[in-house]
């Protein structure tokens, strides 16, 4: 433990950061769960499920919690998924009309 008071609250102050980073860290990874879960299961919501978690993974990057080109890849990511349902659907809707 640090004897200058000012090492001590700098010790008290990044306790505290860290536990919000760590807690927002933790949100972003549910948000971006519950939208590949949303994808996979083919719900209703998943463009607003896709849309939630992009706009935390663009606050996360601007607060610095992830790096930008992390945030790029995990947006890419569910962006991908999203649209390889759609195109699936769409494909499926088309060969039923067809036939």
């Amino acid at each position: 433990m640090p004897n200058i008071k000012s090492a001590k609250k700098r010790v008290l102050v990044n306790q505290t950061k860290a536990a919000q980073n760590k807690s927002a860290k933790s949100a972003l990874k549910t948000s971006i769960k519950k939208a590949n879960a949303a994808i996979e299961g083919n719900a209703d919501n998943k463009d607003e499920a896709v849309k939630a978690a992009v706009t935390k993974i663009d606050r996360a990057a601007a607060k610095g919690l992830i790096h930008k080109y992390n945030a790029a890849h995990k947006k890419s990511a569910l962006q991908v998924k999203l649209n390889k349902t759609k195109n699936a659907f769409l494909a499926s809707v088309s060969h039923d009309m067809r036939t």
